[in-house]
């Protein structure tokens, strides 16, 4: 007697659903966070607060949705997520540091060494922008706003000019917006639905 053909057992863990569900939002909140820091909406001596968001929701949501992609064998989500975790830890390490002086900087070289880090993720962000162009470009578009506000950062860092530091919080509100439009196109598919236009990418 010929055995019944066994139904495939259900997909569970990190090998189902879509990490851009939890990646998105995640990264939100913490560019939110960060956008509001950098316009003023706390005093520069309460900038603190934004660590709890970029580290305990922010860069540990994005090494989640990272395993999760991996998981997957979505290479190309794994890096955007992994590099976006790296970034936001290393801030929150960095914020911390100097608040504690942890790493013993001397004050007069805090400039430089703020600097120091935007440059290097500046140079690493627009690296990604540039291999994101088979992307639809609503994805694009947002790792190139978080160069921008980068840019703008770190601009204003070196120069001590407050305004360059709001433009940057307003990029970085820009691109949580996109961040959202990104995750309600992904809720949208997940529950059945035909998602948002992300428009075509830059490079077919």
């Amino acid at each position: 007697m010929a055995l019944a053909a066994e139904e495939p057992a259900a997909a569970t863990g990190f090998s189902a659903g879509d990490p851009q569900i939890l990646g998105l939002p995640i990264f939100v909140v913490g560019s939110l966070s960060l956008a509001f820091s950098l316009v003023g909406y706390v005093p520069p001596a309460a900038a603190g607060i934004v660590v709890p968001v970029i580290f305990a929701a922010t860069g540990v949501g994005l090494v989640i949705s990272t395993l999760w992609a991996a998981g997957l064998g979505q290479t190309m989500v794994a890096a955007v997520f992994g590099l976006f975790a790296g970034f936001w830890l290393s801030f929150a390490v960095l914020l911390l540091g100097l608040f504690h002086n942890w790493f013993l900087i001397p004050v007069g070289a805090n400039t430089k060494s703020i600097a120091l880090f935007l440059i290097c993720w500046s140079i690493v962000m627009f690296a990604l922008t540039l291999a994101t162009v088979r992307l639809p470009v609503s994805y694009t578009a947002v790792v190139a706003l978080v160069v921008l506000a980068l840019v703008l950062r770190t601009i204003g860092v070196l120069n001590a000019d407050t305004s360059l530091d709001k433009a940057a919080g307003y990029v970085a509100f820009a691109f949580a917006g996109l961040g959202i439009y990104l995750f309600l196109h992904i809720a949208d598919t997940a529950m059945g639905g035909r998602g948002y236009p992300l428009g075509p990418p830059l490079v077919k």
